[in-house]
């Protein structure tokens, strides 16, 4: 089978076991399914918070060549470039801004806050994906409290036992465009395939 076949397959495998009616329809479902998919866990589905508004929001800051900025090296990696190659967009990872290690060093503070603190001048109509670190999108939720531009989408999906189920609630809770994936569970994959799947929906033919 070539991979198309097996995405095909597995695709058709997901629609099978999680039958309608089901939380989401229409390209809502379209990004769920990739989630699915990405962590092969059919009970994400329930705890996902995907919104219309978000996904436009998402879908506007692709089509005008935003930055992405990811938590993490990892995130970035996972990122797909084929559909990404055409929209222009600029691909940044806040570990990797300059100075983070010895900024997070003199404060005492975790290089993925120090990374954050790093772009909050810079987050106005990007993308932010976070899909390791807690702390990453607790200092996001503060910069954009102490009034930062808000970027236009927040994929928060940090996976871990500290603090990631609370700050994952804490954005949805909150008034800016996110997908969000309430509980432990997440991953850099999996927050990186939801930008995947809506540069997907860019790219398709009419």
């Amino acid at each position: 089978m070539t991979p198309a076949e097996i995405e095909k397959a597995s695709f058709a495998c997901i629609e099978r076991e999680i039958p309608e009616p089901r939380p989401f329809c229409g390209r809502l479902w379209e990004i769920a399914r990739r989630c699915v998919h990405t962590s092969g866990d059919l009970d994400i589905v329930n705890d996902l918070r995907l919104t219309e508004a978000a996904l436009e929001a998402g879908l506007s800051a692709l089509k005008n060549g935003c930055t992405i900025f990811t938590d993490t090296v990892m995130a970035k990696s996972a990122l797909t470039k084929r559909h990404l190659a055409h929209l222009n967009v600029t691909l940044q990872a806040v570990m990797e801004q300059p100075d983070v290690s010895d900024t997070a060093k003199t404060l005492g503070i975790t290089r993925a806050r120090a990374g954050v603190l790093a772009i909050a001048d810079k987050l106005q109509g990007s993308i932010i994906v976070i899909g390791n670190a807690p702390t990453a999108l607790l200092t996001l939720l503060e910069c954009l409290d102490n009034g930062a531009k808000p970027p236009s989408l927040i994929i928060g999906m940090p996976v871990g036992f500290v603090n990631a189920a609370q700050s994952k609630l804490l954005l949805h809770q909150s008034p800016y465009p996110n997908f969000s994936l309430l509980g432990r569970k997440g991953g850099s994959a999996l927050a990186a395939c939801c930008v995947n799947a809506m540069a997907e929906l860019i790219s398709r033919k009419p």
